[in-house]
């Protein structure tokens, strides 16, 4: 058995369908005695330059270990569905089963908007308190003032 890296592309219209796909495609290598290391949807995306008038597509990444006989069904497959816009098998070395650099992008901007959100909802909490305090002293002011 050999390793592959699959991405395909699916048209935008049948982005619903992408589980059903998976799992179809994912039978079809584990059928022969191979196994799935890695699955990632990175979901939809804006296209490089527009394929048949489309400009997204819906991009899933797969590693596989498979056979030749599976890897031929899967790109006669990719080959004759309507869905798969694009498809590209890579032969690799070895089983890569750690997190793609796109997805790794993600989840650090994912986190990086969720902490500048958190301080953002503190900086204004922390504001609306000082902003109650401002009057009281501006009124405080004004009456030393009068004075």
């Amino acid at each position: 058995m050999r390793h592959y890296e699959i991405v395909f592309m699916v048209h935008p219209d049948q982005s619903e369908q992408v589980p059903g796909m998976i799992e179809r495609y994912s039978n079809t290598i584990t059928k022969d005695g191979g196994s799935v290391h890695r699955l990632e949807d990175w979901g939809r995306r804006q296209l490089a330059y527009p394929i048949n008038k489309v400009h997204k597509a819906h991009y899933i990444l797969m590693n596989v270990e498979a056979s030749n006989d599976a890897m031929e069904e899967l790109t006669t497959t990719f080959r004759y569905n309507d869905a798969v816009i694009r498809n590209l098998v890579i032969r690799r070395d070895e089983a890569v089963t750690d997190e793609s650099f796109i997805m790794k992008n993600e989840k650090e901007s994912r986190e990086r908007k969720s902490r500048n959100d958190e301080r953002r909802a503190a900086e204004s909490s922390g504001n609306d308190n000082d902003s109650d305090s401002r009057p009281a002293k501006s009124e405080s002011g004004a009456e030393e003032g009068e004075e």
